[in-house]
């Protein structure tokens, strides 16, 4: 599987929780009566078949009754999430950090970042307020319309999201009630009551001048997908893949360091220029009516589509067989029809009456106190697909097409925020939406001071050399040095097919030429032909394993997922063999065997316990660890927690552990043990426990961060405190960020490029209540560089924040799966790809044999 889809397969698993019916334009499943049935084996419509499997569950039915009319439209939604982690203050419980979190290493380099200073901002108290309109409207669009013929009322200077009202003068009383009218002579009484009044210092300002500003993006004619903003008027199409892109950006305004700045970053969001319903026509074509059912939950289920009419995305959990769009949901008193409630509120005629509905649920909370009223319904014919298949992703011409328009180089992206920013001085209508509260941005691009950290030097074995730092790449540096330690390798299996026999020989031999310099010494391997089918490999296998084995090398003819997972499940849980597995198409070209086989004798080389390379590690008695976590699709929905631990002082040498949760549980429930044995397997190789502590989280979530401070810190200290009560070793917790919507660009040379790895910000536009940096840590061919944020949100350590910088950028080159720096410290990939084994492959713990080996690389 690609990076890209691994990054998209973390956020698959999403809660089976039911959403409340106010979220724009859901409709949810009737409990009133449905079409009457189609007689025996009839086909209906495109996408329906009488003989299908499931309908939905008749609990879910039941709860649903909850009803359009019977929701607040503060409620919708439940609690607001922040992304944004704001009022969340860790750094004022450390006092090493209060005054300054700076480091002082490297040379300085002048950078620009995708941030636009607020150069005036209003400076008289506003008033927030809360609408309520009965019957509830589901559109915003028409909830805005309908509050908005009360100019008189409401005068022209005011901000509305479709629940919160922000006005810059009180209203007579406290409570307000307005009457309107909708276009088809609906009466709408509408409620309108003061919950706030806040000062310019206030920190829901905040909130109310990133509602100001979506206001401006909509009147540039630029339409809300999730959370980001795209224009569906400036497409760009690429017809031989039948795909379109839409550009857009994301905009966050926030406190930094000395100011309120907006962010933004360029976007794009991928369309399929099919709908649900084109699909199925298709896959039914292909399949035939007997496997169709079963091929389109298969293809279906767990897909992202957009709804073009309210310019959402949802995810389709299920597929309703029983349900067509002239199924009815009560809306107030009445039966209202699907086919009529999108021709009334979005003015769309449903052409095939007898296509089956999908079932999204929604992850939102129902009002407080009562059950959330069930899953909602989709149409088919009005959602599209997005995104990429893996098909597609494997696909090196999609890829490389889609490339062009999205891998923005330094230069066309500065090009491209700055011309949005024009764009926006430019627009009276925007001019005149900012000049009413007193609203102004910076024209330009923030400048601002980085440092690049010393370049370090690779040690391995006896010899250390530098390598050259804009290429954060030692491949070439390290031919023919000997490594650290290797193991000797006398008892292992090769298993291979017919076809591949040449391959496996090839193979064989270029193992025995490259590894020789490395000092990994090989002794002939036992070669196993085996049938190509699954049955006859995993035969093959339990008849030939053994407890003496030390590696299994399995040449695959094809990249067959059941195949692999078959292999991995059978020597990482029944039989705990370190394993690797590798494509007969990768040992096809002879030009680039020399190469392979090196990477293939280094995976194999530390799978067993040897060790690489290093760097120097100043501090002593240290123990790092790296926490991160995958949500499982297949076994039951489960969180898969991985923890990765350094056993000595070189950070050459891991303790690994997974754990299997049940959905909901804290990540932290399962790992407290895995903490545990650690520290103890740490005691067997050092005959001493750490005097020190760093952990790295990973796989935070936007809006987590109050977990991990007030949950995961608590749980790490209890399993600390639980080794002895005299042991209070100095801990630090580190929260690692990849999906970060910061950029930085350098001046190098006369023109705009990547910085250089190493880059280290922690000024400007970091948060004045966190004491966090980023660094840039990799390099990049294509495309701007991706820094990574660190924030330090627990630290009894009292490193220097030049100290910690500088760890955890020497953490980056320490990943043996890779002759190079990466952007997150070793442990944290290490926690990953074990994570991302046991969620794609195993869905079991892998035997306890295995966790002082990096056998997942």
């Amino acid at each position: 599987m690609t990076g890209r889809a691994r990054a998209r397969s973390r956020g698959r698993a999403r809660g089976q929780e039911t959403g409340p019916p106010g979220v724009v334009g859901l409709v949810f499943i009737p409990t009133t009566s449905a079409a009457p049935p189609p007689s025996e084996g009839e086909l209906v419509g495109r996408g329906r078949q009488r003989a299908a499997p499931g309908p939905v569950a008749s609990e879910d039915v039941l709860q649903i009754s909850a009803g359009f009319h019977q929701v607040k439209l503060g409620e919708r939604g439940g609690r607001r999430r922040d992304f944004h982690d704001v009022g969340i203050n860790t750094r004022q419980a450390m006092e090493h950090v209060k005054a300054s979190k700076t480091g002082t290493s490297g040379s300085t380099i002048q950078l620009r970042a995708n941030f636009f200073r607020i150069v005036s901002r209003p400076q008289w108290v506003l008033y927030q307020y809360h609408v309520d309109f009965q019957p509830p409207m589901e559109s915003r669009r028409l909830r805005s319309a309908l509050l908005f013929q009360h100019d008189e009322t409401l005068g022209s200077a005011r901000s509305f999201d479709g629940a919160i009202l922000f006005l810059p003068h009180r209203l007579h009383s406290k409570e307000t009630m307005l009457y309107s009218e909708t276009r088809h002579g609906e009466k709408v009484q509408i409620k309108i009551t003061l919950t706030n009044e806040l000062p310019p210092t206030s920190p829901v300002c905040l909130q109310f001048y990133n509602i100001i500003f979506r206001r401006i993006l909509r009147i540039l004619n630029m339409q809300q997908i999730g959370r980001n903003y795209y224009s569906p008027n400036d497409p760009l199409s690429i017809p031989q893949h039948r795909l379109t892109i839409w550009p857009g950006f994301t905009t966050t305004i926030l406190q930094y360091e000395t100011s309120i700045m907006l962010s933004t970053d360029v976007s794009h969001k991928v369309l399929r220029s099919e709908t649900v319903l084109d699909f199925m026509g298709n896959l039914r074509h292909q399949c035939g009516n007997q496997r169709f059912p079963e091929a389109c939950a298969k293809e279906l289920i767990g897909l992202i589509v957009l709804t073009k009419y309210n310019n959402k995305t949802y995810r389709i959990d299920d597929i309703a067989w029983d349900h067509t769009p002239n199924n009815t949901f009560k809306r107030g008193a009445d039966d209202v029809s699907f086919t009529n409630y999108y021709k009334t509120q979005y003015g769309l005629e449903i052409t095939d009456v007898k296509q089956v509905l999908l079932v999204s649920h929604v992850k939102r909370l129902g009002p407080s106190g009562a059950a959330p009223p069930g899953p909602a319904m989709l149409i088919p014919e009005f959602c599209y697909l997005t995104g990429l298949t893996d098909k597609m992703r494997s696909d090196f011409n999609i890829m490389k097409d889609l490339a062009i328009h999205t891998r923005l180089s330094p230069e066309q992206r500065e090009a491209r925020l700055s011309r949005f920013v024009n764009n926006i001085q430019k627009n009276t209508e925007a001019q005149a939406e900012l000049g009413t509260w007193g609203l102004n941005f910076d024209k330009q691009l923030l400048n601002l001071t980085g440092r690049v950290l010393p370049v370090e030097r690779i040690v391995q074995g006896s010899r250390s050399y530098d390598y050259k730092p804009w290429a954060a790449d030692w491949s070439k540096e390290m031919r023919g040095v000997p490594l650290i330690s290797s193991p000797q390798l006398e008892s292992w299996l090769i298993f291979y097919t017919r076809r591949n026999a040449n391959e496996a020989q090839n193979l064989l031999q270029t193992l025995h030429r490259v590894s020789s310099p490395l000092g990994f010494r090989m002794q002939r391997p036992v070669m196993v032909e085996y049938e190509d089918y699954q049955e006859s490999l995993l035969r093959a296998l339990q008849q030939n394993v053994g407890q003496q084995t030390q590696m299994v090398v399995v040449v695959l003819p094809s990249n067959r997922k059941d195949k692999y997972d078959s292999i991995k499940k059978y020597l990482c849980v029944d039989c705990p063999t370190p394993s690797q597995c590798v494509l007969s198409r990768t040992l096809s070209k002879p030009q680039a065997l020399m190469t392979v086989a090196t990477k293939i004798a280094l995976q194999m080389a530390c799978k067993m316990g040897g060790e690489l390379w290093s760097v120097e590690i100043p501090l002593k008695q240290l123990m790092i660890v790296g926490i991160d976590c995958y949500h499982d699709t297949v076994a039951g929905k489960r969180s898969i927690g991985a923890l990765v631990a350094s056993l000595n002082q070189g950070m050459t040498r891991w303790f690994s552990k997974c754990v299997l949760q049940d959905r909901g549980q804290e990540i932290m429930d399962g790992l407290k043990m895995a903490l545990i044995g650690a520290l103890k397997d740490y005691h067997k190789f050092n005959n001493s426990l750490p005097s020190r502590i760093i952990i790295y989280r990973d796989g935070v979530g936007d809006g987590m961060l109050q977990s991990v401070v007030n949950y995961e810190v608590p749980q790490i200290m209890e399993s600390i405190k639980s080794i002895g009560h005299d042991y209070m070793p100095k801990l630090t917790v580190v929260v690692v960020k990849k999906r970060v919507s910061t950029r930085f660009f350098a001046h190098i040379d006369g023109k705009l490029s990547n910085p250089p790895p190493g880059t280290v910000i922690d000024t400007e536009v970091t948060r004045p209540e966190w004491y966090d940096f980023y660094i840039v840590s990799q390099a990049v061919r294509m495309g701007s560089v991706s820094p990574t944020h660190y924030n330090v949100v627990y630290d009894t350590s009292g490193l220097k924040p030049d100290h910690m910088q500088r760890l955890t950028y020497k953490l980056c080159h320490m990943y043996y799966n890779w002759q190079g720096i990466i952007r997150v410290p070793a442990p944290c990939q290490y926690a990953h790809k074990l994570a991302f084994l046991v969620g794609q492959s195993i869905h079991r713990e892998p035997n306890v044999r295995l966790d002082d080996y990096l056998f997942y690389l």
